[in-house]
């Protein structure tokens, strides 16, 4: 499966606010992004924020050093035209996460429905090695998927499911667990999906 041309074709022709995964207002991720404690001046990175308003909404809250990372071009610039001139404030980044080198190091990772595409092992390898390079020690990231009894599929896509324990399995040793928070996802066509969230630091 091509993932670039997938996630083009969605965000090239569905309206943004119809996709399942679609937050006016991300609670859960704002809540812990609160929990890890970082200041304004932290650099923070969105993996796979493509349209998402967290983006938006942290820019209200004050911050300077935002980077959205993305694998559709389309999605990075549906935000792009949302922000308008405040995008100007922002770096984005289109790659496919699992073949991206970061350039610099961030203070804050945050992924909120990528990781849990990532169905082969050597992919999760990658993806956990790439988010340690990432970051120094003493860095925080949140990563949320779908929860053990959340759905299998999503954008017809399958996905691994994780209660919280095996979530951050899948970063250690490189990672200690923090934290952790259940969501009930409501989608714009009323269904519930139950995510978890964990936060981690680095070792």
């Amino acid at each position: 499966m091509d993932r670039h041309a997938h996630w083009q074709d969605v965000y090239r022709t569905k309206p943004e606010t119809e996709v399942s995964w679609f937050q006016e207002r991300p609670e859960s991720s704002l809540e812990l992004i609160q929990r890890t404690g970082v200041g304004h001046t932290a650099a923070i990175i969105d993996i796979g924020g493509g349209a998402s308003r967290l983006v938006d909404h942290l820019l209200d809250q004050g911050f300077t050093r935002l980077t959205v990372l993305d694998i559709a071009e389309a999605a990075l610039t549906r935000a792009q035209e949302r922000l308008g001139e405040r995008a100007g404030r922002v770096s984005w980044v289109a790659a496919d996460v699992t073949q991206w080198k970061p350039g610099a190091t961030f203070d804050l990772w945050h992924d909120r429905a990528v990781f849990h595409f990532l169905t082969d092992a050597a992919d999760r390898r990658t993806y956990a090695d790439t988010m340690a390079a990432a970051l120094p020690a003493g860095g925080q990231a949140i990563v949320g998927t779908f929860a053990a009894d959340g759905p299998e599929k999503c954008s017809g896509l399958p996905v691994c499911r994780y209660a919280a324990e095996a979530l951050a399995a899948e970063f250690a040793p490189q990672f200690h667990l923090l934290g952790t928070l259940t969501e009930d996802h409501l989608t714009p066509a009323g269904k519930v999906q139950k995510f978890q969230f964990c936060r981690m630091i680095r070792t």
